[in-house]
């Protein structure tokens, strides 16, 4: 058996590996826009996620929300943004000795899944636009995920930057919901 990860083929030209992104804002930004364009063409859900190598701002590796189209639960856009980095870098870990320190920008809160692979990926910096409530809004479970949940990862050295452009994030949910997305919790 095979499984096969892949990103709909209008990623690539959005979100090349080992483009620059020079502050946080055009980062989340990226991400963001991940996520609507998922959105507007139909590929996925609305969120977005990307790595990036902390100091040079060189993204390694984009995701989006792959779950209906690729028919698997675990194909967050984070989860899919993690799995590719490490593929593209050859390690199971993006935190491994001589690497460049990693950061995981995502367009939403992660869901409790996505924390525990946040803290597995290796990553030291998770920067998060929409919180937990915005996406429970959209009627998604996000899990057990708690204040602690936070404390666990910060505690792991993982630094945490919450709700940068919130709003830029709130607005593809509030697309996806006037498209009438499927909201998918199992």
């Amino acid at each position: 058996m095979t499984l096969t990860i892949t990103l709909p083929p209008w990623v690539d030209a959005l979100a090349a590996p080992g483009t620059v992104c020079v502050d946080d804002e055009a980062k989340m930004r990226l991400a963001i826009r991940l996520a609507r364009e998922n959105v507007v063409r139909g590929t996925g859900g609305p969120f977005g996620s990307a790595i990036f190598e902390r100091k040079s701002g060189k993204l390694v590796a984009p995701g989006v929300n792959s779950v209906v189209r690729l028919n698997n639960s675990v194909l967050h856009a984070e989860t899919v943004a993690i799995m590719l980095a490490e593929s593209r870098l050859g390690s199971w870990t993006l935190g491994g000795e001589g690497m460049p320190e990693h950061e995981l920008f995502t367009s939403c809160a992660p869901c409790a899944m996505c924390l525990g692979a946040t803290m597995w990926s290796g990553v030291k910096r998770l920067v998060i636009a929409a919180n937990k409530e915005d996406a429970e809004a959209l009627e998604f479970d996000e899990g057990p995920v708690f204040a602690e949940s936070y404390a666990h990862l910060a505690r792991r050295g993982v630094e945490i930057v919450p709700e940068l452009l919130r709003g830029e994030a709130q607005e593809v949910f509030q697309l996806y919901k006037e498209k009438g997305g499927a909201i998918y919790n199992g």
